[in-house]
C-alpha cells in the first residue's frame, strides 16, 4: 500500500443509501432499472412520478443495481438531470455517495465499477435463484486500501475525461440517428424532393412516378447465422455475436461468447461479420431490433437467430436497408410479422419479402444511398473510437484505484 493511503471500512468511506428528504405524494424525477446502460457512465431520469417508495438519491450519486442479472450485467451509473437535484427510483438500487472530507463522489462511482468491488457484491448475493440480491449490510465492513481525497479527485478526473469523450461520441451518434430518421421521413414518407412531381397509385398508397414497390430481397439478401453448438462456447477466443449483443442500435462486442480457432475453421465464411454490417434480431421479445457492428480487428461470427444484410447488385444497398430497418415504422412491421406467442420469431425470407418503395432511377437511388452512407461512416468512426477509449478506461481503472499505477504528482520517489 502506498505510504499515504489508508485502510477504510467501506461504510466509513462511502455513504450507502444516504438520507434524501422527499415529500409524500409529491412528484419527482424517476429512474427505472431499464434506464441504466452498462456502457454509459450517466443515467438520466425517464419519467416524473408521484413518490411511492423506492431508492432516493440526488444528482451525481451512483446507482448500483443490486439484483441479478442487472448486477452481473454491470448496471452501475451516476445519475444526472434530476429536477430540483433530487429523485427516486427502483427499490433494487443501492445508492453510493462520497463522504464529505473523506471521499470524492466521482471517485466513489469508479470504485463501484472496480472489478474486485463488483465481484465482492456478486459473491455476497443472497435469496432464491433468479431473484438474488446483495444487501446494504454486505458492504458495511469490507476493508479497502484507498488514496487521500486529492488523489481520488485526480484519478476520477482522468477517468471522467475518457468517459466524457465516450459520451460525447454517443451523443453525436444519437444526433446522427435522428438525422437518418429525418432523412428517411423526407425521402420515404413525405417524398420531399418529389412533391412537385406526378404521383401514381401503388399497393402502398400514392408514390412519386418513377418509384416502385419492391421487396427487400430485390436489393439485399438476409443471411441467418450459424447454429453453433453450446459445447463449443468458451469465455475467450473468437467472438460470436448473439441477439443479446444488439443494444440501442449498436452491436456491443465487449461481452461475447466465444469459440476456439479450431471450431471457426470448420464454419462457412459466409457467417463472418464485418465492420459496418447491420444485424437484426430474429427471435424473442425484441425481434426486429437492428444494430450496427463497429470496427474490430479480429474475426466475428454470426450466431443463429440473428440475420445480417448483404449487398446484391447495388453497392452499399445494405446500409440503406439497415438504416431504414432501424426506423420505428419497420420495427413495427417486423413485430407484426413475427409468429409464435411464447417466443416470437421471424425468418430471413419473411424479412426479405417486406415491401419497400425505391426509385427506379439509379442516379436518384445512389444519391439516397450516399446520404445514408455518409452518416453511417461517421457513426462507425465514433463507435470504433469508443471501443479504444473503453478498453483504455477499463485497463486504467483497476490500476489507478489499486495504486498499481500512480499519477505523476503522487508518485513516491
Amino acid at each position: 500500500m502506498p505510504n499515504n493511503w489508508k485502510t477504510y471500512k467501506l461504510s466509513d468511506f462511502i455513504d450507502i443509501n444516504p438520507l434524501v428528504k422527499l415529500k409524500a405524494n409529491e412528484s419527482y424525477s424517476f429512474v427505472e432499472m431499464k434506464d441504466l446502460d452498462a456502457n454509459n457512465r450517466t443515467v438520466l431520469p425517464s419519467n416524473f412520478k408521484s413518490l411511492n417508495g423506492g431508492a432516493r438519491f440526488q444528482n451525481d450519486d451512483t446507482l448500483f443495481a443490486r439484483i441479478t442479472p442487472c448486477l452481473q450485467n454491470g448496471k452501475i451509473c451516476q445519475v444526472k438531470g434530476l429536477k430540483e437535484n433530487v429523485g427516486f427510483g427502483s427499490t433494487e438500487f443501492l445508492v453510493f455517495r462520497g463522504k464529505k472530507g473523506v471521499s470524492d463522489t466521482n471517485f466513489v462511482y469508479y470504485l463501484s465499477r472496480e472489478p474486485f468491488f463488483r465481484q465482492f457484491a456478486e459473491n455476497n448475493m443472497i435469496g432464491t435463484s433468479g431473484r438474488q440480491r446483495v444487501a446494504k449490510q454486505a458492504f458495511q465492513n469490507i476493508e479497502l486500501e484507498l488514496p487521500p481525497l486529492q488523489e481520488q479527485q485526480s484519478i476520477a478526473s482522468i477517468l471522467s475525461a475518457i468517459d466524457d469523450k465516450i459520451e460525447n461520441n454517443l451523443a453525436i451518434n444519437k444526433t446522427l440517428e435522428e438525422m437518418a430518421m429525418a432523412l428517411y421521413k423526407h425521402w420515404f414518407v413525405d417524398f420531399g424532393p418529389f412533391q412537385d412531381g406526378e404521383f401514381v397509385q401503388s399497393e402502398l398508397g400514392m408514390i412519386p412516378k418513377g418509384w416502385e414497390v419492391k421487396k427487400i430481397c430485390d436489393v439485399v439478401s438476409v443471411i441467418g447465422g450459424y447454429a453453433f453448438k453450446s459445447k463449443w462456447f468458451q469465455e475467450t477466443g473468437i467472438k460470436v455475436l448473439k441477439i443479446k449483443n444488439i443494444n440501442n442500435n449498436i452491436v456491443d462486442i465487449s461481452k461475447c461468447d466465444c469459440i476456439s480457432e479450431t471450431v471457426s475453421k470448420s464454419i462457412n465464411p459466409k457467417f463472418k461479420v464485418s465492420k459496418g454490417d447491420f444485424l437484426v434480431a430474429m427471435t424473442g421479445a425484441e425481434v426486429g431490433k437492428v444494430g450496427v457492428v463497429p470496427n474490430y480487428q479480429q474475426d466475428l461470427w454470426l450466431n443463429q437467430r440473428v440475420g445480417k444484410f448483404n449487398d446484391k447488385e447495388i453497392k452499399n444497398a445494405s446500409i440503406l436497408i439497415g438504416k431504414v430497418m432501424q426506423t420505428n415504422d419497420f420495427y413495427k412491421i417486423i413485430q407484426g410479422l413475427a409468429y409464435g406467442s411464447a417466443q416470437p420469431n421471424i425468418s430471413t425470407s419473411d424479412i426479405e419479402n417486406i415491401n419497400i418503395i425505391l426509385p427506379n432511377d439509379k442516379n436518384i437511388l445512389n444519391t439516397l444511398i450516399n446520404d445514408f452512407v455518409h452518416l453511417h461512416n461517421i457513426t462507425i468512426e465514433n463507435l470504433t473510437e469508443n471501443q479504444t477509449l473503453t478498453q483504455l478506461r477499463d485497463t486504467l481503472l483497476p490500476q489507478l484505484i489499486s495504486g498499481a499505477v500512480r499519477l505523476k504528482e503522487f508518485r513516491e520517489y
